[in-house]
């Protein structure tokens, strides 16, 4: 199945801006070879000099396409090179909310084994991409004893903000931080164009689309400002892992850091070979060239579904993407999904638990309703193309 059709099961509007928002750059410039530290112009980079210069920074903003294990490799080869120059590193996460952050310091800590962990940050409730995706950055803070920092709100609070103002959620559930700057000119026109590759039926309003984008932006921003602020006159340098579509250009979060204060910042992205963009400085301050090897990818299973959690048995589903595994086993907008394989379905975190375990070339056997009948179908997931 084609991986450009195949729409991960997340939660609203967020979760499709997660899944859009990742290497959007797409061109015909030269990317940097595997290995390799290049500027947006073309011109190689020596590596202990970039690496020297980060040191330096506030912070450091590691952008990726959430699912893809090659970008994950290069933010931890980039953290432990920095980590050697940086020792009072502060490694932040997009991934989970600040109300995580007691769990988060507890995994450090060694307090917490890997089910416990994901059950207590509510990991698929919160994120929902593969943790093993994210398994090697979270046991290497836990061994060099680096602090995680949780940079996100919870995503009801996230809309709230964007579609209700940013009065709409009170000022000690979003710690204080300030309204957002207004996004640029830019920034608008690039978000319109990841509007544009919503899939027919599933495109949000234009408006709340983008300022509930900003509202992300700037929750992140702050939590990174807040705690380089804590610092005081020796603040640890903080290296954020934040999808690529938040940090390019320096639209999104560096532009909202830049209005907190913190300006001494850098935006690192890795780059597979065919990806890049034309030559424009502005797009980050580095590339990195990752070798893009789907052998050593995640399968990245997915039902082309767009579900919502539902106060009847299973989650509804709202809209089935066309050409998607969804499609082909018969789902359908309103069938509720009671359970998939020989697991009851409850939340919508525990079909993606089940579907991301799936692999390429078999099939999972679906329980579902649909008004008032049950039914049971068979969700057949092809051979990665």
């Amino acid at each position: 199945m084609n991986k450009g059709l195949r729409m991960v099961e997340r939660f609203g509007v967020l979760g499709l801006l997660a899944l859009l928002l990742v290497g959007t750059a797409q061109g015909a410039g030269d990317c940097p070879t595997p290995g390799t530290w290049m500027s947006p112009e073309g011109k190689v980079l020596d590596a202990a000099g970039l690496y020297a210069d980060l040191a330096t920074r506030d912070a450091v903003l590691l952008g990726e396409r959430h699912e893809r294990m090659d970008d994950h490799r290069w933010q931890l080869g980039t953290l432990a090179a920095l980590h050697g120059q940086r020792p009072d590193l502060v490694i932040g996460l997009e991934m989970l909310p600040r109300s995580k952050q007691p769990v988060l310091d507890a995994w450090v800590a060694g307090e917490l084994d890997p089910e416990t962990f994901l059950e207590d940050s509510d990991w698929y409730t919160h994120w929902g991409f593969d943790p093993d995706l994210y398994w090697p950055i979270l046991h290497f803070a836990r061994v060099h004893g680096v602090p995680l920092l949780a940079l996100n709100l919870e995503r009801e609070h996230i809309r709230r903000l964007g579609h209700g103002g940013w009065e709409a959620v009170d000022a000690q559930t979003r710690d204080g931080v300030s309204e957002p700057a207004e996004p640029s000119e830019g920034y608008r026109a690039y978000l319109e164009a990841v509007l544009e590759r919503h899939p027919a039926g599933m495109r949000p309003d234009s408006d709340r689309f983008i300022a509930t984008q900003v509202a992300w932006d700037r929750m992140m921003a702050g939590a990174i400002a807040d705690r380089i602020d804590a610092g005081g006159e020796r603040p640890p340098l903080v290296v954020a892992i934040i999808g690529s579509g938040h940090l390019e250009y320096g639209y999104g979060v560096p532009h909202q850091l830049d209005d907190l204060g913190v300006t001494d910042t850098a935006v690192l992205l890795p780059r597979e070979p065919g990806e890049c963009e034309e030559s424009d400085p502005e797009l980050a301050h580095a590339l990195f060239g990752v070798p893009g090897d789907e052998r050593f990818e995640a399968s990245g299973a997915m039902l082309g579904v767009h579900l919502e959690a539902h106060d009847e048995p299973g989650v509804r589903i709202l809209n089935v993407q066309s050409g998607s595994v969804g499609e082909a086993a018969g789902l359908q907008a309103g069938d509720h999904v009671l359970q998939a394989g020989e697991r009851p379905i409850r939340a919508v975190a525990d079909l993606q638990q089940v579907v991301q375990a799936v692999a390429p070339g078999t099939w999972l056997p679906l329980e579902i309703e649909r008004e008032g009948e049950r039914l049971d179908l068979v969700a057949r997931f092809p051979y990665e193309d």
